[in-house]
């Protein structure tokens, strides 16, 4: 006797099919709508999952897609309509549907699928966060479109992102589940010619590409030559502009490729303070499935404490602070003294600007005044050591020191003595 469930919104359907199902000596379970089945998904994992394709609240694909983005694909699951096409098929067993019954649905053919779906094993996946895992946020939606149309004009995808940013999550959004993952940025040599092959249908990614050295840069400009033939696709976020780019050093011709069409500009994860909750236990859940952590949850002041939190590192410092805090509980539930979290960090006291930016200059005026006002306050905290303003503005040094001339600023420091204040 296998655990099935069937969702469908149509009454009869559901009924009939139970009735077969049950007939067969299956236990089965009826979910008439997706909100339902993800309950009883969470509730246990059953043996195999009958899904129809169009459901008012959410459809099937959706439903499916959020189910392998979130590591709880561990099932056999066959989709159903009534109006299917060979591209809505194709799509379902893209995602990992294992099948599709084309309603009304004959006795015997329904017999065979689940006799067969039962039968076969899924091959054990480590599942990894996607978009797909948050639907509820409209902000994470509407990025996600985004970048499905950049993909449909380009295998190349710039996020122009500020430091708490969402890089690699929308990344591995366009990441074909089990296909592989480079992170490009993470090669400080020269890239092995070999290597590339190894990793066709895939996605390249850098995390951080205004930090690129020119080894780096070569390794980049290798890849886009390649992404053709290999069938790979770029995903690379930077806190810099092209411009900023270009004026620290960059070749142009490297530049015209990597921003072949407009870089997109994700949500920060702090203009998503709301949705920290959600984020949380989303994550928390993955980290069960994927075993990483013990099955805990959170107390209702964790996920308040976590919501109050600045998360300058963006999504992986919130990824790994939420697992330290599952590892380190000491009970079943999960709060903020059981992993002892160092402190935030105390800034020392520095003296108040002297005086704001008048509203009543033009634009270019008040960002010059803004920009000096801004530097000079972070060349007084850092007392003038140059790598530490250059790590603080998220600034490459060229271009910082740049910067600084322009806006007549010669408090910093040369490398040397950057060095000396530093030991």
């Amino acid at each position: 006797m296998a655990k099935l469930l069937i969702v469908d919104d149509e009454i009869g359907i559901r009924e009939l099919l139970s009735e077969i199902l049950r007939d067969e000596g299956h236990d089965v379970q009826l979910a008439e709508n997706a909100a339902a089945a993800r309950a009883a998904r969470n509730a246990t994992t059953p043996d195999m999952v009958l899904l129809d394709i169009w459901m008012p609240d959410t459809d099937g694909i959706t439903l499916l897609k959020e189910w392998s983005a979130a590591g709880q694909l561990t099932m056999p699951v066959v989709m159903m309509s009534g109006h299917g096409t060979i591209d809505t098929a194709v799509e379902a067993t893209r995602i990992g549907a294992i099948d599709y019954l084309e309603k009304p649905i004959a006795l015997q053919k329904l017999l065979a699928t689940v006799k067969s779906g039962l039968q076969r094993r899924l091959a054990p996946v480590t599942p990894l966060l996607t978009l797909n895992a948050f639907p509820e946020s409209a902000a994470l939606a509407t990025l996600h479109q985004q970048l499905r149309q950049a993909a449909l004009h380009s295998r190349v995808i710039v996020l122009e992102v500020s430091a708490d940013h969402l890089a690699e999550l929308a990344a591995r959004s366009l990441q074909v589940a089990g296909s592989p993952w480079l992170d490009l940025g993470a090669l400080t040599g020269a890239i092995d010619t070999a290597l590339l092959p190894t990793r066709q249908g895939g996605v390249l990614f850098i995390g951080a590409v205004e930090k690129l050295t020119r080894t780096q840069q070569k390794n980049l400009n290798f890849a886009l030559d390649r992404l053709e033939r290999y069938d790979l696709r770029l995903i690379a976020a930077s806190r810099a502009s092209r411009e900023e780019l270009a004026a620290s050093g960059w070749d142009n011709a490297l530049l015209e490729r990597l921003f072949a069409i407009p870089p997109l500009i994700p949500p920060a994860l702090g203009a998503l303070r709301a949705e920290l909750p959600l984020f949380a236990t989303r994550i928390l859940r993955h980290l069960i499935i994927t075993k990483e952590v013990p099955a805990r949850e959170f107390a209702p002041e964790t996920l308040d404490q976590l919501s109050a939190q600045d998360w300058p590192n963006g999504y992986s410092e919130l990824y790994a602070t939420i697992r330290k805090l599952a590892l380190e509980a000491s009970g079943d539930e999960i709060v903020f003294p059981d992993a002892n979290p160092p402190p935030l960090r105390q800034l020392p006291e520095v003296a108040p600007v002297a005086s704001p930016v008048s509203l009543e200059l033009p634009l270019r005026e008040a960002r010059e005044a803004f920009e000096r006002m801004y530097f000079e306050h972070h060349l007084r905290l850092e007392g003038g050591n140059m790598t530490r303003l250059a790590q603080k503005t998220g600034l490459e040094r060229t271009h910082l020191y740049r910067k600084l001339k322009q806006l007549g600023l010669h408090g910093g420091r040369r490398q040397s003595d950057d060095s000396e204040s530093d030991a």
